[in-house]
Parts: structure tokens; C-alpha cells; sequence
């Protein structure tokens, strides 16, 4: 059997090896001009910069004014690479909103929705659409997160991450609690109130009806102190931990934001370091929401090199 050879005596070989080489130098030193995204207009900047006025009720720092700036042009960023994947013609809330600014319009007479989504496309409606922009950047931001999806975090990784951060989940002390109400009018009334309660050992249940009315109730489980806050404020909270409270026993008076309380701690649970398998699921939340943030960043970063970014 006689070897295969590629003889190059032809002239149209000759032709089209030249012609593949001459295309492939060509694109090498001349290639296509990359697409141009921003500056952004004078008026875009004096409209961002109006929104966070309006937002913090002052003007925006030097570097505030370029972040936003610069996070203003990474939008347009992903809005520009999802027009160039097209992911517009693709995409059913696009293609309502789109139909329904024809039908604003008053131009979708005679016209079935196929012909008025085209139109809408060729009157380039999509490009000033607010709703059609933030839509095709969370498409794209989501098709860049499916071609870099992190890995699920491992065992190891969560088990640092809790080590790193124990000490924000850190349990709070957890308190029971019923109480005895007086308000403004019956503060008088308190002392002799305390002395029948002592005299006579009433617990909180057969002290009850000695108390006023209290719109949240009279006994309260196993309470945070920020939990306990929002029935009694945070003066109450205070003064309750001042005075050093012990299972089993009466403090008081204590002053909320409603008046005086007699207050019987039924139980007290007392802060402490969480365990892993308490709070793993947020761990795992957290740390995914991270790298995932990081992961859609990276992409991001790599997606200037196809366009040229101006500030």
C-alpha cells in the first residue's frame, strides 16, 4: 500500500494554503473591533447621582460617584453581552412587555403577536425598556453561573466557616417570664400589691388578678432579650438584667414603656456557643451565597476582556 502524500506542485493548492494563511494573519493583526461600552452620558451620571440624593439625602463622595459610575457601566455590560447572545428573542417576559408597549402605542392594529414582537424589536423598544434591561442582566448573570458553577461546599469548608464565625452565633440568654401590670393611674398600688403577693406566696397565676390589663399577654416563653424588647422596650430589658435574675423568684418593680411590672422568672436558659448542627443550614446558605457571589464576579471580570469598557 503506498503512502498518503500531499503533493504541493498544484497551483490552487498553492492558492488556497496562501489564502488560509493570509486569513489567519489577517485576524491576528487586524481583528474585529471589540464593542464599545460607555461613556456613560453627562445625563445618566446627573440622574444616578440624583437617585442616591434621594436615597441618603446627601450628594455622593468622589469615589461613591465613580463606584456607581462604574457599577452603572457593568450593567450595561451584561445587557450588551445578553443582546449579543440574543437572549431577548428568547424570553417570554420579554416578549409580553414588549407586546404590551406596541399596544400603548396604539400599534397593534391588524397585527397578530408574532408581527408586533418584531416590530417592537426593529423600532429597537427593547433597548430603552427598563423592565426588558434588568431582565436580560439576571438571564445572563444566571447563564454565567450555570458555566462557572461553584462546586458544593464541602464538610470541611462549612466546619471552618462556623469556626470562623462562632462567635456570631452565639446564642442570646433565653428567659421566662410572667408578670403583673400597673399603670400610670395604679403605680400607688404596687407596694401593697407586692406585700399580699409576699405574704401570702401567690405565684404569678394566683397573683394575676391583682394586675391591670396588658395587651401582649402575661407569661412569655423562653424570650430573647431583643424578643422581649418589643413587648416591653428596651429600658424594661435593661433594668430586668441589672437586676440579676433568678429562677424561682420575684423581681421588681421594673418600668417599661407602658409602666410598672412585677415580674416572676419562671425560667432562664443562659447564652451559649452554638453547635454546628444548629445552625448548618445557614452556614451552608451563607457560604454558598458567597461563592457563588465570587464565582458570578470572576465571570464578570473575564467578560471585559470581549468589550471595551470607557469610563
Amino acid at each position: 500500500m503506498k503512502p498518503f502524500v500531499i503533493r504541493l506542485n498544484k497551483p490552487w493548492l498553492h492558492f488556497i494554503v496562501l489564502g488560509v494563511v493570509f486569513y489567519n494573519v489577517q485576524i491576528a493583526m487586524f481583528p474585529e473591533p471589540k464593542t464599545v461600552i460607555g461613556p456613560l452620558h453627562a445625563s445618566r451620571i446627573d440622574t444616578l447621582q440624583q437617585q442616591w440624593l434621594n436615597r441618603f439625602g446627601r450628594e455622593p463622595s468622589a469615589a461613591q460617584k465613580q463606584k456607581m459610575i462604574a457599577d452603572e457601566l457593568e450593567r450595561d455590560l451584561l445587557f450588551q453581552h445578553a443582546l449579543d447572545l440574543e437572549l431577548h428573542r428568547r424570553d417570554k417576559i420579554i416578549y409580553d412587555q414588549l407586546i404590551r408597549n406596541m399596544h400603548f402605542l396604539n400599534m397593534a392594529a391588524g397585527k397578530d403577536n408574532s408581527e408586533l414582537f418584531q416590530q417592537a424589536l426593529d423600532m429597537q423598544l427593547h433597548l430603552s425598556d427598563e423592565l426588558v434591561k434588568r431582565r436580560l442582566i439576571e438571564r445572563v448573570q444566571d447563564r454565567l453561573l450555570r458555566e462557572a458553577s461553584p462546586a458544593a461546599p464541602t464538610e470541611a469548608q462549612l466546619l471552618t466557616e462556623f469556626s470562623d464565625r462562632k462567635e456570631q452565633f452565639r446564642l442570646p440568654a433565653r428567659l421566662s417570664i410572667a408578670h403583673l401590670f400597673f399603670t400610670e393611674e395604679r403605680e400607688e398600688q404596687i407596694e401593697s400589691v407586692i406585700a399580699e403577693i409576699q405574704e401570702n406566696k401567690l405565684n404569678a397565676k394566683s397573683a394575676r388578678h391583682l394586675s391591670a390589663p396588658f395587651m401582649s399577654g402575661y407569661e412569655f416563653h423562653t424570650q430573647t432579650p431583643h424578643q422581649l424588647s418589643r413587648h416591653f422596650g428596651a429600658q424594661f430589658v435593661s433594668e430586668l438584667a441589672q437586676a440579676s435574675p433568678v429562677a424561682g423568684q420575684w423581681l421588681g418593680p421594673i418600668r417599661s414603656l407602658y409602666g410598672l411590672h412585677y415580674v416572676w422568672v419562671t425560667a432562664i436558659e443562659p447564652a451559649r456557643e452554638a453547635r454546628f448542627e444548629e445552625v448548618e443550614p445557614q452556614i451552608r446558605r451563607d457560604f454558598e451565597a458567597k461563592v457563588r457571589a465570587q464565582a458570578l464576579k470572576n465571570s464578570i471580570a473575564a467578560l471585559y476582556n470581549d468589550y471595551e469598557v470607557k469610563l
